[in-house]
């Protein structure tokens, strides 16, 4: 009886390993594809407004009556933007909004940095129920404090200068305190208790050494404080009475109601408005993603 070995074709053998292995390489490639187009896809839906702003800025007045409307300007006007300049005080407003936002910055970032390295980096009894006394400020409404606030910017003779819309911010806030406190929580211990064996004091502790490792944190709120100074309405409206005080906020509506709706020159100016924000997020973009995800620090 003879009996016949089948010898396995070369090729044949792991084969079913090999294919579970391109299986597996073909389906992370397809999630790595499916979650850029997700990505792409959502990054166009935000950039829609966007462009559309930009759009219609360059659209001369009569393209702005043709229905429907066109994607692309037939003429590029690029003088909207100069007779948008001109249309009502955009220099003066422009430096006022400047002058604002660079001084509440700077106040933001000082007090900011000073009290959330007391509840972070200093051993002090009560510091806990402190800080949650302060978080819990987060919760007041805002509209209940506006008559108070004003009150007391009116008895100290702030109405109608900048005071009220600056000296806020070098008196903390509690949301920055939070965000900064939760950062410097990581600061390793080492490093504050070899600076203090050297004889450094917490105020040199503070500028000298936990200062330069927080600088992520630190962007993060001179970003968030420059957003909402620049984008501030209601606090200009409230103590700004003078023409010649008030910011860009308060100009581009005064601009939109004593003229006719030209949404290309409105647009124009808007954008004008919105470029050195985007420009300071771009610059400072790094700093400010590491600045809001705990755990980042090295």
């Amino acid at each position: 009886m003879t009996t016949h070995t089948e010898v396995p074709v070369s090729g044949q053998r792991g084969a079913g390993p090999v294919a579970t292995r391109r299986e597996g390489q073909a389906r992370k490639l397809w999630d790595k594809i499916a979650v850029r187009i997700f990505l792409v896809a959502m990054s166009a839906i935000f950039l829609l407004p966007l462009y559309w702003m930009f759009a219609t800025s360059l659209k001369s007045n009569e393209e702005l009556g043709i229905t429907p409307p066109t994607l692309i300007p037939e003429s590029w006007k690029w003088s909207n933007y100069v007779d948008a300049f001109q249309a009502f005080p955009f220099a003066t407003y422009f430096g006022n909004s400047f002058l604002i936002t660079i001084l509440s910055v700077i106040g933001s970032v000082i007090s900011n940095v000073i009290v959330a390295y007391g509840f972070s980096c200093i051993e002090w009894r009560g510091r806990d129920k402190v800080f949650y006394l302060v978080l819990a400020t987060l919760f007041i409404p805002f509209p209940i404090a506006i008559i108070p606030t004003f009150d007391l910017f009116a008895w100290l003779g702030w109405i109608n200068t900048y005071l009220p819309l600056v000296v806020p911010h070098f008196l903390a806030s509690a949301f920055f305190i939070f965000l900064l406190r939760q950062f410097l929580l990581q600061v390793p211990r080492e490093h504050l208790d070899a600076a203090r064996i050297d004889g450094a004091n917490e105020w040199q502790i503070l500028w000298r050494v936990v200062f330069p490792m927080a600088r992520p944190a630190v962007a993060a709120v001179a970003i968030f404080t420059a957003v909402g100074s620049w984008n501030d309405f209601l606090g200009p409206l409230l103590y700004l009475q003078d023409e010649t005080k008030q910011t860009l906020a308060i100009g581009i509506q005064s601009f939109r109601t004593s003229h006719d709706i030209q949404f290309n020159l409105l647009m124009a100016a808007s954008l004008m408005i919105l470029l050195p924000l985007l420009i300071l997020f771009f610059a400072a973009q790094k700093y400010f993603i590491r600045g809001i995800t705990l755990g980042s620090f090295k």
